[in-house]
């Protein structure tokens, strides 16, 4: 397996993967790290999203994002009657900064979401991200720090907390927002709520 060039910072080195060796990583299990257009993100394939409580500390109840390339990837696992406000939706924000919560199914909720029937998605606006995604299909993803403290803002960073997870290259990533996504809940047709304010600024009809 081949490594991308080592780039040494002030605290360690850091090892890069490119996005065909990090998506085969993903395959077998591991958890990794990847730019965003947002905060870079700790990530698996759904099927070994378990890890990622663990390795975050992160409250059992607190879910993931599923993250994907593009809507289609993501739109299979949720109810039909939010897919039309969904596709609306992603045509105006995505990829972008918006989550979207929607009622969804299946083995993938119970991985990310246990015991609810939601989930949120999103794509993000980073050739890098996407580029991993259309090779490792959607992930588990969220911020890449420890719960409860400050959330990584770059790949220095995102290593000091994780030093043992490899990292998708090339470095320098690309400039981000530095703030988190902004959060909706479909609530029924036409109905939304903002969960979370980010770095979309963005109002919703819910009454």
């Amino acid at each position: 397996m081949n490594l991308n060039p080592c780039m040494m910072e002030e605290v360690k080195k850091i090892c890069t993967y490119d996005s065909v060796d990090l998506s085969a990583k993903l395959q077998k299990g591991a958890a990794v790290i990847f730019p965003t257009d947002t905060l870079p993100a700790l990530a698996s394939c759904p099927l070994f999203a378990s890890q990622l409580w663990e390795i975050k500390r992160r409250p059992a109840n607190k879910p993931f994002i599923l993250m994907g390339s593009n809507s289609n990837q993501l739109f299979e696992y949720i109810s039909k009657k939010a897919l039309k406000d969904a596709q609306l939706m992603a045509k105006k924000f995505w990829p972008g900064a918006l989550t979207m919560v929607l009622p969804a199914s299946g083995g993938i909720v119970e991985a990310l979401n246990p015991g609810e029937s939601n989930l949120g998605m999103r794509v993000p606006a980073c050739e890098l991200a996407i580029d991993l995604l259309s090779r490792s299909g959607p992930l588990a993803t969220t911020s890449a720090n420890l719960s409860g403290e400050l959330p990584s803002t770059n790949a220095k960073d995102a290593a000091k907390n994780f030093p043992e997870l490899p990292l998708l290259g090339p470095l320098p990533w690309p400039s981000a927002s530095g703030l988190a996504s902004t959060v909706i809940l479909w609530r029924s047709s036409g109905r939304w709520q903002v969960l979370r304010s980010g770095s979309l600024t963005l109002e919703v009809g819910s009454n």
